[in-house]
């Protein structure tokens, strides 16, 4: 039996209706990375004018050193650069093991809510992703159009991690890339505080919604 609301079937037997079909690009799988990147144009990466969406879903990302930032940042020269100006906003949710912390916050600061910056934008600032075996971060990015030439290119991203003091976390993170250049590149990376960070384990993967 499907889920149909407004006359319109959203989910039926395993499959997902995102408005548009969604059809699978690319999925890369860390394995002590440094950093994961998808450039159009390679290894059938597919990041342009193609699909008017782009979802990206990160399962289970693992970080080397104890808590660590994941980050994101886009290119709009193929990759050689990574360094676009953003402008974001940031809300986390956070509940612990001891039943301690609950609290909903907005997240300022360089990496969280970025003003018109050429940073890395986080997607799970605050208390990082611990490396105990059974702590990671997932969740999804979506990217608006990233071919336009005419508009800014609007991105929203909702995750979960498990931090490294024990805490279940939740980010809801949106903004723009402040250019009307096309962006055919998106690299993701962990940070532990200064410090590079490993993607030790975990996939993500690339989805083109039309």
């Amino acid at each position: 039996m499907g889920l149909i609301s407004a006359g319109t079937t959203i989910f039926d037997a395993g499959s997902v209706n995102a408005g548009g079909a969604m059809t699978f690009i690319k999925k890369i799988t860390a394995s002590s990375s440094g950093t994961v990147s998808f450039v159009h144009g390679s290894s059938s990466v597919v990041f342009d004018g193609t699909y008017k969406q782009y979802l990206f879903t990160f399962n289970n990302l693992h970080p080397s050193t104890n808590a660590s930032d994941l980050l994101f940042q886009f290119s709009i020269n193929g990759g050689s650069g990574y360094g676009v100006a953003m402008t974001s906003t940031y809300t986390q949710s956070q509940h612990y093991e001891n039943g301690s912390n609950g609290a909903l916050n907005y997240r300022g600061g360089t990496v969280s809510a970025l003003g018109n910056s050429t940073g890395f934008q986080s997607l799970s600032t605050a208390d990082g992703v611990g490396t105990d075996n059974d702590q990671c971060i997932s969740g999804t990015l979506t990217v608006f159009n990233p071919a336009s030439t005419t508009f800014v290119k609007h991105w929203m991203a909702d995750c979960a991690h498990y931090s490294n003091d024990n805490g279940a976390l939740r980010s809801l993170v949106s903004g723009y890339v402040n250019t009307t250049s096309a962006v055919n590149a998106i690299q993701f990376k962990f940070l532990s505080g200064d410090n590079s960070s490993n993607i030790d384990s975990g996939d993500i993967c690339l989805y083109g919604i039309a």
